[in-house]
């Protein structure tokens, strides 16, 4: 008895945290969706172009609300003994570790597959968009200098966008020196064509594979307290009259 309740508390206190998690999030992605242009102001106007582009309160008020029916449904299932939410929350944990694994199995079986995907929706959104859109450009410049690569696969997705057309030149990061990450006088199709800076997608892929045991790590600890959690919310359910 002392185990189990040793346990039923722990498992109250984890899931109330993860309750908590769930508000915060719910509230802060409401706060944007709602009135985005005051919650950006606080991260300036790079972050704020980085934020409107991949529509974060959308995100925010997805994530919070499973936080917030998992959270709930551990500390309500521990706390009353009720093996109905503590199933739910089970089942509820068992899909999220399912789908990450389905995705890790995804990313490592068919990273070509999916360069191949991405390349088809971001090369022509790079060739409509960039130069034009002022959000979308000012993105891809803080990735482009952050990850010290050009286009998604080369210079050459940027042929024939508004940037190229109007200024004649291609984006300064395609023609940067890789001893001083800075480029000398126009970026040129010639000049871009004999730098060869590398694809933004081959960056980040070798960035990941580099920090592969961090990645791994952090994917893993994951993956361990989703495990223990259901173990735990099983234990609970098991030794429940």
């Amino acid at each position: 008895m002392q185990c189990f309740s040793f346990i039923k508390t722990m498992m109250i206190l984890f899931n109330f945290l993860i309750f908590l998690c769930g508000v915060a999030l719910l509230a802060v992605g409401i706060w944007v969706s709602i009135d985005g242009p005051s919650f950006l102001k606080i991260f300036g106007p790079l972050s704020s172009s980085a934020m409107q582009f991949v529509n974060v309160g959308y995100f925010l008020i997805a994530a919070g609300a499973v936080l917030f029916a998992l959270g709930f449904l551990g500390c309500y299932g521990a706390q009353t003994e009720n093996k109905c939410a503590l199933m739910m929350f089970f089942l509820i944990l068992l899909l999220i570790f399912t789908a990450e694994v389905a995705a890790a199995v995804v990313a490592l079986l068919y990273t070509t597959t999916a360069e191949h995907l991405l390349t088809s929706l971001v090369v022509p959104a790079i060739k409509q968009d960039y130069g034009s859109q002022k959000d979308f450009t000012q993105v891809w410049n803080t990735t482009m200098d952050g990850l010290k690569c050009c286009g998604f696969n080369n210079f050459t997705d940027f042929e024939d966008s508004p940037y190229v057309k109007n200024h004649h030149t291609f984006p300064p990061y395609c023609c940067s020196d890789s001893g001083n990450g800075t480029a000398t006088g126009p970026c040129t199709k010639e000049k871009a064509n004999d730098t060869i800076v590398q694809g933004c997608f081959s960056q980040l892929l070798h960035d990941v594979r580099t920090n592969a045991v961090t990645v791994g790590g952090v994917a893993a600890g994951i993956g361990g307290l989703e495990l223990a959690a259901m173990i735990v919310s099983m234990y609970l359910y098991c030794n429940l009259k």
